[in-house]
């Protein structure tokens, strides 16, 4: 079977033009990425963003599915026999797997039903006489397929076993199937019961024990809970609108006359639709609303993800970061601007040992050596004494510090990429290593790690988890190549996500690296093994080379647009180095002489801009923040208290936030805003420095309740 074209069905779903989807198709087949398409191909794509192109892709995708699943229909019918010209028009005409699926079903191989042992029986004939609903002598006409050969032994098993082929014809009916899956979306209830003897293992469950509302409306993270709760044995779950009135629905569709016959025909009806229907759709609800809630849930993770790799850097400074504990003591580690590992300690300032004089000494003579410039304060356990600790030592140099997230440090100190780069060093200094680089350049560090364990998003356990993943590999590769790699310093792991290159060409450019020494332009890249046209094509133009002797390497302008660049200057006649340190220049440039068949205003536009601004950093500034000085532990909690935080995690419900007492305070959606919200990203984002109310405080089961609404 021929694959159709599905750019304009695409189109109109999206609301773009055909152009537009064909155009992004071909790129896309033609194997660019995404920020590359993005990015670069903007006059091909009328400058679609990422998220349309991500759209456009898999739109695609399932089209190219269904049209599988379709071929394998047709192929299974014809095989039959039973393939007929008005069938296969239908089938074709199938836009949706399910409405292909309900076609299919009657030809479906399926295990011997009621419904096929009373066709053995003989007794089709009687069932279309009743499902005609005409009025007839029933007991008469049934009481002919009496048969005690074939085991029909009486009236009432005639009509049985007629009802039982009525039954299964109304459950493969695709009108019926269409219209109570419409019922079944918009108008199920999903109901949770606590399991006998499960209470005391259920006790996280407790507010579903016996819980009811609306599948449609039912927020994604609490059909999320109920359905973990079934999958861990606590809860019951089911799912299905009322049944009187769906029953009442059914009737008018298919009871069309007042008669024996009619009655035989309804009690068929009730009969599939308990027996048949109902069971069959509340499974194909379950996994829609799953896969609604999945996609929900990793949306909520994605954005949260995002936020966090976009957190801003602190930069390129030489960074005394410690990772703290209390009786195993305070890992310190010194890195150079770069990052790299120069000295490791461990230091003792809390009690047991509680060295605290001997300790203090230690670091105030470790900022003095190395001319620390940024002290990195891991914000775990002894996260805040740590922070008392360093307020109280008096350096002979401006040295901040600053506490840092340190979720998943040891996921990433016990990695095999933290055992390679460190393999003399324990996790413990590894996990240092990570706190202190990931307040330099967050980016490049949370890279290293699976985005799973980075500590943000809901219910990521129970989500899809190859969606899940795809999700999440391609928001880190989206922030990658957004921000741009410095080529001569990236790791193996932050050029794997360059657009085009990939672990393997990542590890092939360390070791051309490692051998020959820094990149000196762009173009030196092609003498990497294996690094061909289509790989420097897609990559190239998010790689920076600080130090390149052509200043276009240190930017964001594409080789292939050099020559465009180059002919600017020549019609200033002026150097490239002046177009870019020169406003005065660049204002007196007509873009419009530089507009050709491959090069439109779009990419003239986006040149013009980089050149006013190369290589820029497009995160935002770092700012120093500190948590109330006077609270340290829950216990200093009280309602009314204003402190301030940071969002750690944002989820459909609410947001976290640490406060410093080494659990994080949630922020209800309600009390998130004056004004009602659906979602928390409209008014607060990860990493954000907040003002928050205490509202309430429970010691013993660490919760605390906070509220934005009312600070100001």
């Amino acid at each position: 079977m021929k694959e159709r074209n599905y750019a304009l069905q695409i189109a109109q779903e999206l609301q773009l033009t055909e152009e537009q989807v064909k155009n992004t198709l071909t790129l896309l087949e033609g194997g660019a990425t995404i920020p590359f398409i993005s990015r670069y191909r903007k006059e091909a794509t009328g400058s679609l963003d990422e998220v349309q192109i991500g759209q456009i892709r898999d739109l695609h995708i399932r089209y190219v599915e269904l049209d599988k699943r379709r071929a394998a229909i047709l192929d299974s019918i014809a095989e039959q026999g039973k393939l007929t010209p008005e069938l296969e028009s239908k089938i074709n005409a199938a836009m949706t797997m399910s409405e292909l699926e309900d076609l299919y079903l009657p030809y479906r191989p399926k295990r011997r039903t009621r419904a096929m042992m009373a066709a053995e029986k003989g007794l089709e004939p009687l069932a279309k006489i009743i499902n005609a609903q005409q009025p007839v002598d029933l007991h008469k006409v049934a009481s002919a397929y009496v048969n005690e050969e074939k085991g029909v032994h009486n009236v009432e098993e005639a009509l049985a076993g007629a009802r039982d082929i009525i039954a299964e014809r109304i459950s493969e009916n695709v009108s019926v199937r269409a219209r109570l899956r419409g019922t079944f979306r918009q108008h199920s209830t999903i109901t949770t019961k606590l399991i006998k003897d499960k209470v005391d293992e259920g006790e996280k469950y407790r507010m579903y024990y016996d819980a009811h509302e609306k599948l449609a409306k039912a927020p994604s993270h609490r059909v999320l809970a109920m359905l973990r709760g079934e999958e861990e044995g606590i809860l019951r779950v089911s799912i299905a609108p009322d049944e009187e009135r769906t029953l009442d629905s059914m009737k008018r569709w298919l009871i069309h006359g007042n008669n024996n016959c009619s009655q035989q025909v309804w009690m068929a009806t009730t009969d599939a639709y308990k027996r048949l229907l109902q069971p069959q759709l509340e499974t194909e609800m379950r996994n829609f609303f799953k896969e609604k809630a999945d996609t929900e849930a990793i949306n909520v993770f994605t954005q949260n993800l995002r936020q966090l790799l976009l957190a801003a850097p602190l930069g390129q400074v030489t960074t005394l970061a410690i990772d703290p504990g209390f009786r195993t003591g305070c890992k310190v580690v010194i890195l150079d601007p770069q990052g790299k590992l120069l000295y490791n300690e461990t230091i003792y300032p809390h009690p047991p040992v509680a060295q605290y004089k001997l300790a203090s000494d230690k670091i105030k003579r470790l900022v003095l050596q190395y001319k620390v410039d940024a002290i990195a304060i891991g914000n775990g356990t002894a996260g805040r004494e740590t922070e008392n600790f360093l307020r109280y030592i008096p350096f002979e140099r401006d040295v901040k510090a600053y506490m840092v997230n340190e979720s998943g440090a040891s996921v990433y100190s016990a990695s095999p990429v933290a055992r390679a780069e460190f393999p003399n060093y324990d996790v413990t200094v590894r996990g240092a290593v990570s706190i202190g680089r990931r307040l330099m350049d967050p980016l490049a560090e949370l890279v290293k790690i699976d985005p799973k364990s980075i500590g943000v998003g809901q219910y990521q356990h129970d989500v899809n988890q190859k969606r899940l993943q795809e999700s999440l590999e391609a928001t880190v590769e989206s922030c990658v190549n957004y921000v741009g790699v410095e080529l001569n310093t990236a790791s193996k792991e932050l050029l794997s996500y360059v657009s085009g290159i990939g672990p393997s060409l990542a590890q092939n450019i360390i070791d051309y690296r490692n051998e020959h020494g820094p990149f000196p332009s762009r173009e030196s890249l092609k003498a990497v093994p294996r690094f061909g046209a289509k790989a420097f094509e897609q990559s190239a133009g998010f790689l920076r080379i600080r130090d390149a002797e052509n200043p276009l390497d240190r930017s964001a302008v594409h080789p292939e647009s050099y020559a465009v660049v180059n002919k600017m200057a020549k019609e200033m006649k002026c150097t490239v180095a002046d177009l870019i340190l020169k406003e005065e220049i660049r204002k007196n440039i007509n873009l419009t002489h530089f507009i050709s068949a491959k090069v439109g205003m779009p990419t003239l536009t986006d040149i013009m801009k980089e050149l006013a601004k190369p290589g820029r950093d497009p995160r935002s500034h770092f700012e120093k923040f500190e948590f109330d000085k006077n609270v340290h532990k829950i216990e200093d909690l009280q309602p009314g208290m204003v402190l301030p935080g940071i969002i750690t995690n944002i989820t459909n419900f609410g947001c976290f936030v640490d406060v410093g007492v080494h659990q994080d305070g949630l922020i209800h959606i309600s009390n998130l805003s004056d004004k009602r919200i659906d979602n928390p990203n409209e008014v607060v984002h990860l990493n954000q420095k907040v003002m928050v109310r205490v509202i309430g405080v429970e010691v013993e089961r660490k919760r605390i309740s906070l509220s934005l609404r009312g600070v100001e």
